[in-house]
C-alpha cells in the first residue's frame, strides 16, 4: 500500500484565500470525494498537487518521497482535467499506446462503449467520447495516484455507470481523488468525503453534513450511512 500526503496547500488570489493550509491524505485502494461549490478552489487544489498551477505553498509526498518538481509529480500522480486534453488528429488505439506505453488494458478489451471508437480520431467524436477515452487513459495510467475533476459532467447516465465500473477495476492498486458535482454518486462510490469550503478542507465523519449543508437532497439514501 502507498499513501499519498499533501499538506500546508495554501492559495491566494490578490486579496482572496483560495485555500488555506490544505491537508488531505489518500491511499491505495481507497476513492476519496472531494466536494465543495463552484468557485471553491477543488480544481486549483488538484492543479497545485499535480504541479500545473503554482501555490504559495505545496507539500506532497508519496509514501516517503517528496515529489518537488513536475517530472517525479508526473511519474507518481496523474490528472484528469475538467477540460479536454486528446489531440484531435491522433487515432484512439494510438492514443492509448502513446499515453500509456503499452497495449490495450484487459480491462479494456471488452467495453462496448469504447471498442467502436478505437479506429477513431479525437475530432470525430463527440464531446462525451472524447471524455470518455480521457477518462480511461487517466485511470489506465501507470501512476498509482489519479486526480478527477469532474468525469461525470455532461455523460449519459450509462457512461456514469461504466465509468464507475472502471473506478472499481482499477481501485484495488490506485489512491483516486475525485471531485463532482454528481454529489449522490461522488457519495455512493466514495470511501472519504471532504469538504472544500471557505479555504478549508473538512473530512466529512457522516454523510448527514451534506443534507444540512445542501449538497443531498434528504430523502437520499444514501446519506444515513458513516464514512471513514
Amino acid at each position: 500500500m502507498s499513501v499519498l500526503h499533501v499538506d500546508s496547500i495554501r492559495k491566494r488570489y490578490k486579496d482572496k484565500i483560495i485555500l488555506s493550509d490544505v491537508y488531505l491524505k489518500c491511499q491505495t485502494g481507497e476513492i476519496a470525494g472531494v466536494m465543495g461549490r463552484n468557485g471553491s478552489g477543488k480544481s486549483t487544489l488538484f492543479k497545485i498537487i499535480f504541479k500545473t498551477v503554482s501555490a504559495d505553498s505545496r507539500f506532497v509526498k508519496v509514501d516517503h518521497k517528496v515529489l518537488r518538481g513536475s517530472a517525479e509529480t508526473r511519474k507518481e500522480i496523474n490528472y484528469l482535467p475538467e477540460y479536454g486534453f486528446l489531440p484531435h488528429h491522433v487515432r484512439i488505439r494510438d492514443a492509448f499506446e502513446l499515453y500509456l506505453g503499452r497495449a490495450l488494458p484487459a480491462g479494456l478489451k471488452e467495453d462496448a462503449f469504447l471498442l467502436p471508437l478505437l479506429q477513431k480520431k479525437a475530432v470525430q467524436m463527440s464531446v462525451g467520447e472524447r471524455r470518455y477515452v480521457e477518462i480511461l487513459l487517466t485511470l489506465y495510467s501507470e501512476a498509482g495516484f489519479v486526480l478527477l475533476d469532474e468525469p461525470f459532467k455532461g455523460l449519459a447516465p450509462l457512461i456514469r455507470d461504466q465509468i464507475v465500473h472502471h473506478l472499481r477495476l482499477v481501485q484495488p492498486g490506485k489512491g483516486i481523488l475525485i471531485s463532482d458535482h454528481d454529489a449522490g454518486r461522488i457519495c455512493e462510490i466514495s470511501d472519504s468525503l471532504m469538504l472544500l469550503k471557505n479555504g478549508f478542507l473538512k473530512k466529512l465523519r457522516d454523510r448527514a453534513e451534506l443534507i444540512t449543508l445542501g449538497y443531498l437532497p434528504r430523502e437520499s439514501k444514501s446519506t444515513n450511512q458513516s464514512i471513514v
